[in-house]
């Protein structure tokens, strides 16, 4: 299961188009579920207004009792760079389990002015791979990119999430046909590959593909699609 060992700082990073946000709530949503009596936050670290992910789940996300923090004006016409002003509590609380989504480079540079509290923290960071995005088909593209978002925020990667989707058009077997890039490119990153997200609703018969192959005991982690598409 994926919260079994979840540190109180969890921090999602990627490429665009990674599918980070779509992570991020369901990380949010599956942690409260099975951590009963935590308190789960999540914060969207994009500053870049119209890229607001995490802001068009707020009403589901609070319904299951998670707290969401947004900048004031997320989802506004307004476009000015304020971070959420709990962050702060969220980078070093020892109680709560807090999950950051970070944006597009922005979002790496703004966490990069934390860095120094979240080193001092139990933190994970989640790096969320698709090989259906073209600039992220390749391992080697994976680790360039891997390296890229490090160097803006001067923080390291520490898991891999295969994400690797076509959206609504996704099979059970594109799910299978990206295990053995997802376990290269953590090869390559040398860091672990924690799960293989899928949709049961996109893939409703990965579990009975699944059985009796060479992936038959891959860790898979069931998600929902929650986030706006915005083209």
């Amino acid at each position: 299961m994926i919260t079994n060992g979840i540190k109180n700082l969890s921090i999602v990073c990627g490429h665009y188009g990674s599918g980070k946000t779509n992570f991020a709530v369901n990380l949010a949503l599956e942690a409260k579920k099975q951590l009963a009596g935590k308190v789960i936050r999540i914060a969207d670290l994009d500053i870049v207004n119209p890229y607001f992910r995490t802001a068009d789940d707020r009403e589901l996300l609070e319904n299951a009792g998670v707290f969401v923090s947004l900048p004031e004006y997320a989802n506004s016409n307004v476009d000015i760079p304020v971070l959420p002003p709990m962050l702060i509590h969220m980078f070093t609380s020892k109680d709560d389990i807090s999950i950051i989504d970070v944006g597009g480079d922005d979002g790496a540079v703004a966490l990069g002015m934390y860095k120094d509290r979240i080193s001092a923290a139990d933190y994970d960071m989640y790096y969320i791979i698709n090989m259906y995005r073209p600039l992220t088909a390749t391992p080697e593209a994976v680790r360039e990119c891997m390296l890229e978002i490090e160097a803006l925020c001067g923080l390291k990667c520490t898991k891999i999430i295969n994400n690797s989707s076509l959206g609504a058009e996704t099979t059970a077997e594109d799910v299978l046909d990206s295990i053995s890039y997802a376990e290269e490119c953590a090869k390559l990153c040398g860091i672990p590959l924690v799960a293989h997200t899928y949709c049961p609703s996109y893939a409703p018969d990965l579990a009975e593909k699944i059985k009796g192959t060479e992936f038959e005991n891959k860790p898979l982690f069931p998600i929902r699609d929650v986030t706006k598409k915005l083209f």
